[in-house]
């Protein structure tokens, strides 16, 4: 059986991730830096997992689910090391936590009902819901944010990023924007997952 090379690279940029966010504990400038350009690479990947399912015809329901989880990992081991060196407020990681968590977990019950997260066939009924949840433009967005805050974070904790409050400034905007679009997209999720929760029976 070949390769599923889409699975191995999501699963790759797990690892990268989270050595990149340990490199965050290293004190001097290369290392900070080395960190900046790491994380670059790991938003990069994200987009190319997907290509090549696409390309090599290994799309599958299961890929999908596996590419949310790795986001998730992604974002925490980001968030986490963040909340823990003191650069960002403690409820941040907790927030993306529990909403990714109550997402995760109405989003697995959907797919034993046949619906997906996102594409033609997602759980979002509502037009707001799917533009809000479903849309390459809110999933763009979305992704966008917490990238760039991601890489000023770490670059408004280098010796030069220090110099210009700016960074930090806009750094710490971007990650209460992130934030309040966690919120943003997660609401619909909930509100939208009544229909998936009445009595059958089988339950």
């Amino acid at each position: 059986m070949p390769i599923n090379v889409a699975n191995l690279i999501t699963i790759a940029r797990v690892f990268l991730a989270i050595g990149t966010a340990a490199l965050l504990w290293l004190p001097q400038e290369e290392w900070r830096w080395t960190a900046f350009g790491l994380t670059i690479l790991v938003i990069w990947a994200d987009g190319i997992d997907g290509y090549f399912a696409r390309k090599l015809n290994q799309t599958s329901k299961f890929g999908g689910i596996l590419d949310i989880a790795g986001d998730r990992v992604v974002e925490m081991a980001y968030w986490i090391a963040f909340a823990i060196l003191g650069w960002i407020p403690a409820f941040v990681p907790f927030l993306f936590l529990v909403r990714g968590t109550m997402v995760d977990a109405i989003r697995s019950h959907a797919s034993e009902q046949g619906y997906t997260a996102f594409g033609s066939n997602t759980m979002m009924q509502s037009g707001i819901g799917k533009f809000l949840v479903a849309s390459n433009f809110s999933r763009f967005s979305y992704a966008v944010a917490k990238a760039v805050a991601f890489c000023l974070v770490i670059a408004s904790h280098t010796n030069a990023g220090a110099q210009l409050p700016i960074v930090s400034a806009v750094a710490i905007f971007l990650v209460y924007f992130a934030c309040a679009f966690c919120l943003i997209r997660g609401l619909p999720v909930i509100f939208e997952a009544s229909f998936l929760f009445k009595a059958s029976a089988s339950d």
